[in-house]
């Protein structure tokens, strides 16, 4: 007997919508801006909603960033995502320029989108990125959309150039010991930041390092007008920071070119103006030029402090981040003694950089155990070691000129007490305690 099965046709399935979705984006936050973006985002929404064949899969808007790069526009970012995931099959845009004013950033997406089988339709321009002609008329039209960013910037540029080179200063920010003042157009004192900052002044020139200078700063418990801590960026900026002085030296950075928006140092690429007697001075130009001295001094010996350089500068380095080891100066009551500490955790935090402190007694007495010396010669040091890495938290390997590699172990515990001291000293003529 024949076997007799059902066969199940199934039936035709519905045309699935096509999920559409629309950027907005506006460049200046201003009101006008604002109702701008608001019609944009009605207009899109209604749009979408009422076609029958669109589903509705949202409106994307950006408000008051430049579309000059991507990373900043968060919405856009979000958009992208969501492309990624399969949310959206069409977006709807009113223009290139609303998109990107970045030709290689216009392309890359684009291409990437229609990788994703993602249509992008510009409305202003009339392309859609699935067409053959697509990419060709993208390329064309995003060029222009550039050219017109870069010539914005360029016009710009020359505005703030034009009031600089008549000494007008606009829109400044407010630091630590000024505020700006809108209607008189200068920099006006605060009184009690202006003593914080002589006070900065007087730590440094008396001989503190940055950390020093913060140190004092904590144990006295001032802050900085945000009310934060006080880093060594943060010193560093306040001890060469010229409007101290009551002079403006205007366009000291610049934005390398509109696209970017990267602001780098002048370095002579444009002309700076300098604006004598702009505001009232805090540091008086004389100390400001010991303080730019002192600095140099110090970058050039590796140390931040007057006691900061010795034989071991530039010569003890950190086995863990590679960076040299820098001199501090500690006291206990009458007692003056120096660590060396690598400099990646000087200049952040201790979990930059995990180096072990290493004071300058067990180096002195390391050194003449390797050397096989009765007292510590600075001069015939320098010719014996190339170098000392810091390995660990009790480990030290002496490269010498020879070429031989020493490793030393160290007992931190050996340090405490008057007995510890006066072991390490019976190397050397110490420069401690004096």
């Amino acid at each position: 007997m024949p076997i007799i099965q059902r066969v199940e046709v199934p039936a035709k399935g519905l045309k699935r919508r096509k999920r559409v979705a629309a950027y907005a984006r506006v460049s200046k936050e201003s009101d006008r801006s604002f109702k701008s973006l608001s019609a944009q985002v009605s207009k899109y929404s209604e749009q979408i909603q009422k076609n029958p064949e669109w589903e509705y899969a949202g409106v994307y808007a950006d408000d008051g960033i430049s579309g000059t790069g991507t990373q900043k526009r968060s919405e856009f970012r979000r958009l992208l995502d969501d492309c990624e995931a399969g949310k959206v099959d069409i977006i709807l845009t009113k223009s290139i320029s609303r998109f990107a004013r970045n030709t290689v950033d216009l392309l890359e997406i684009v291409r990437h989108l229609k990788d994703l089988g993602v249509e992008v339709r510009f409305e202003k321009e009339g392309i859609n990125t699935m067409s053959g002609d697509g990419e060709l008329m993208l390329t064309i039209l995003a060029s222009f959309a550039q050219a017109e960013a870069e010539a914005v910037s360029t016009n710009i540029k020359w505005s703030v150039q034009k009031k600089f080179k008549n000494g007008e200063v606009f829109g400044g920010k407010p630091f630590l010991g000024y505020r700006w003042s809108a209607e008189e157009k200068k920099y006006i004192v605060v009184p009690e930041e202006a003593e914080l900052v002589r006070h900065i002044y007087d730590l440094y020139l008396g001989g503190e390092s940055y950390n020093g200078v913060i140190k004092r700063l904590h144990e006295e418990g001032i802050t900085s007008f945000t009310g934060t801590k006080f880093y060594n960026h943060t010193i560093n900026i306040i001890l060469t920071n010229y409007n101290y002085t009551g002079n403006l030296l205007l366009q000291k950075v610049y934005s390398q070119n509109p696209l970017t928006k990267k602001i780098v140092k002048n370095k002579g690429e444009l002309p700076q103006y300098l604006v004598e007697n702009s505001h009232e001075a805090i540091i008086d130009i004389e100390t400001f030029e010991r303080v730019q001295d002192l600095i140099a001094k110090r970058r050039k010996t590796g140390c931040q402090d007057y006691h900061g350089y010795g034989p071991f500068t530039h010569r003890v380095f950190c086995g863990n981040c590679g960076a040299h080891y820098r001199r501090e100066r500690s006291k206990k009551g009458e007692w003056i003694s120096y660590t060396w500490i690598c400099k990646t955790k000087l200049r952040g935090h201790a979990a930059d950089c995990p180096g072990k402190n290493v004071p300058e007694r067990i180096l002195i007495q390391m050194s003449c155990e390797v050397l096989g010396w009765d007292r510590f010669d600075e001069d015939a040091f320098k010719q014996a070691v190339d170098r000392i890495m810091v390995i660990g938290d009790d480990q030290l390997d002496f490269h010498l000129a020879d070429g031989r590699v020493v490793h030393k172990k160290w007992d931190k515990h050996a340090l405490h007490g008057r007995k510890g001291r006066k072991n390490a000293e019976r190397y050397c003529n110490t420069t401690e305690n004096r």
